[in-house]
């Protein structure tokens, strides 16, 4: 059972479930005009609702919790490749939303802001892992996260698990800075601006470690055919 925002809120809801996100296709979609109007408003919705938040406004951060919980704690189960760890990350990414939502200037969006706070704070729990030789998880133990579709045929099931290890494997393998590159545009789906924001890199920096993560990822994947 995930642990509730319960030290910081009035029983506030519990971080949700890893979503289960396809590959985003590298064209940029087109956004309409309506859906581009439509995202204005929710973006000054959600800078309207971190100043209540900084008001001590528990409410609105509820709403701010129920929004972001599944990606954000997706993001940290892929970077740290453990729930527990992920469970713990999760929460105090959305503590520190909390404490410094009067800090935030308006100079991103608010879910770049989220999302910049929950790389810079996965990197930093990366590191500190790493000192106490903790390591990272098997690729196996991480599908227990993750269910599969039992209406497929037996073979396909343990098909699809196999996959998914191997590229939880590969991903486990790839350095914090490109894992992050690649966990934010091909499994969170975000657009090369949003990581711009989130990380403060440059955009040709950003598709260059998409590029150098992608090509190291399929350079894994290769290595295993090869030796079946």
């Amino acid at each position: 059972m995930r642990r509730s925002l319960a030290t910081a809120l009035d029983a506030p809801p519990e971080l949700g479930t890893q979503p289960r996100r396809p590959p985003v296709a590298e064209v940029k979609p087109v956004v309409a005009e309506s859906d581009a109007d439509g995202r204005a408003a929710e973006d000054m919705d959600e800078v309207a609702q971190l100043g209540r938040i900084a008001k001590g406004d528990a409410q609105a951060m509820r709403h701010l919790v129920q929004r972001y919980q599944d990606r954000i704690y997706g993001f940290c189960c892929r970077m740290l490749g453990e729930s527990s760890e992920a469970e713990d990350l999760a929460q105090e990414v959305f503590l520190t939303v909390y404490r410094f939502a009067g800090s935030f200037r308006g100079d991103a969006r608010v879910s770049t802001w989220i999302y910049r706070i929950a790389k810079n704070q996965a990197l930093n729990r990366i590191k500190y892992l790493d000192r106490r030789g903790r390591g990272q998880r098997t690729a196996l133990h991480a599908l227990r996260e993750e269910p599969v579709d039992e209406t497929h045929a037996p073979d396909r099931i343990h098909a699809d698990r196999q996959l998914r290890a191997r590229v939880h494997e590969a991903l486990e393998e790839l350095e914090p800075d490109f894992r992050a590159v690649v966990v934010l545009r091909d499994l969170e789906g975000l657009t090369y601006e949003e990581i711009e924001e989130i990380t403060g890199l440059p955009k040709g920096t950003v598709k260059s470690r998409i590029h150098r993560g992608r090509s190291q990822l399929a350079s894994r994947m290769q290595r295993w055919v090869k030796d079946e």
